[in-house]
């Protein structure tokens, strides 16, 4: 399932590559904010241009929902790039049609030309065939390297595939050999911590990781609809309600493998000058609400992970945005930073978190994918990987 072509088994001398990178990037005032995702890119592109290709990147930027919109055009991204690479950097006004045919018509080996936003078009999401086509017709091979991508059917990700030879780019390999590996070979014990807000995004990890995993370990928000599941009054909690017979079921079926916080610290209002409580895990009373994990699970927590030979991590354990209810989130990465067990982040804010920490070099694989990554854990094949060629 994940043995798949990349970069390095094809020859791409004298090649036009189209390359579907993960530019969707925050902007200020037409200025990139925060240039990981770019950062994350230039392996490939590098690779690329030293084995003298002539390099086409093609991405998608927010939501223009089908339409030109100025604000999300990717122009001051390839200007960004061009200084990050040193070298100029083309842009096509369109992602297709005349613009783009003519400026992929002029690259010699060695340059590189980013395409206008593919979200511009309604065919990019729908995976119009025509689309597709025509973003194919300017190269003579595809790369997918945007993992973050790679769980939608589009054009750019999943369409083109049928017009050119299409094989993986140097992130997208990074990512499948690590959340790959961690799902169908582990090192043992391999232990998950679940975080964020909602069980309802998670019901497919945790039943697929019921059967992988050593032990799940819950916090944030979700960990509300589990106490409830338990018969725990929550007071003003965050709880889902539609969720909480899907919790009962899924304690029934974990057992002992399924591990709950045992103490949780609680506040008078979500507001980080709250008046604060640490309290065991037991009935809360109205007007207060857990938003954090305490001290007790924190140290219970840190000792699985300081045992685990594989640990994947998805989801805040409390409101770690507010430093009074960081505490959770900033111990468990510590715990996964202090340990000898292959590390894997699972996107999002789990990211932000190690980011903020510090802790980011002492971590196996950072994923680049929220929901790529987490339907991946759910055993999911990502549409963007399955059509490339395999091994």
């Amino acid at each position: 399932m994940f043995s798949k072509q990349t970069v390095k088994d094809v020859d791409v001398k004298g090649k036009k590559v189209l390359v579907r990178v993960d530019f969707n990037v925050p902007l200020k005032e037409g200025m990139v904010t925060d240039d990981t995702r770019v950062q994350a890119a230039l392996p490939t592109i590098k690779y690329l241009l030293d084995g003298g290709a002539a390099v086409i990147l093609c991405s998608h930027l927010g939501r223009p929902k089908g339409e030109a919109k100025p604000e999300f055009s990717l122009k001051p991204v390839a200007e960004y790039l061009a200084g990050v690479l040193g070298q100029d950097v083309a842009f096509a006004e369109d992602c297709i049609g005349a613009a783009a045919e003519n400026a992929a018509a002029a690259l010699q080996p060695g340059d590189v030309l980013v395409l206008e936003n593919t979200r511009f078009h309604a065919g990019e999401k729908k995976n119009d065939p025509a689309m597709a086509e025509q973003l194919a017709s300017l190269a003579d091979l595809y790369v997918n390297d945007a993992f973050g991508s790679a769980h939608r059917a589009h054009a750019s990700t999943e369409g083109v595939t049928h017009f050119l030879p299409a094989v993986a780019g140097l992130l997208m390999e990074k990512e499948i050999r690590y959340l790959g590996q961690a799902i169908a070979e582990p090192s043992r014990p391999f232990v998950t911590i679940l975080g964020g807000a909602k069980i309802s995004d998670k019901i497919g990890v945790i039943e697929n990781l019921l059967n992988v995993a050593d032990q799940i370990l819950i916090g944030g928000g979700m960990a509300n609809t589990f106490f409830k599941a338990q018969g725990y009054p929550v007071g003003d909690s965050l709880v889902e309600e539609e969720a909480i017979e899907t919790a009962k079921e899924l304690l029934g079926k974990g057992g002992s493998k399924l591990r709950l916080p045992v103490d949780v610290v609680i506040a008078d209002a979500f507001d980080n000058d709250a008046q604060i409580k640490v309290m065991p895990m037991g009935p809360v009373e109205d007007g207060w609400r857990i938003l954090d994990i305490g001290p007790e699970t924190i140290a219970q927590y840190g000792k699985v992970v300081g045992k685990a030979g594989t640990v994947v991590w998805n989801g805040p354990m409390g409101v770690f945005e507010m430093p009074a209810f960081a505490k959770g989130t900033f111990g468990v990465a510590q715990a996964i930073a202090d340990s000898d067990a292959i590390s894997i982040i699972g996107g999002g804010d789990s990211a932000a978190a190690i980011n903020q920490s510090g802790l980011a070099p002492r971590i196996s694989h950072i994923s680049t994918g929220g929901g790529a990554s987490l339907e991946m854990l759910e055993g999911k094949m990502l549409p963007g990987l399955a059509a490339l060629l395999d091994k």
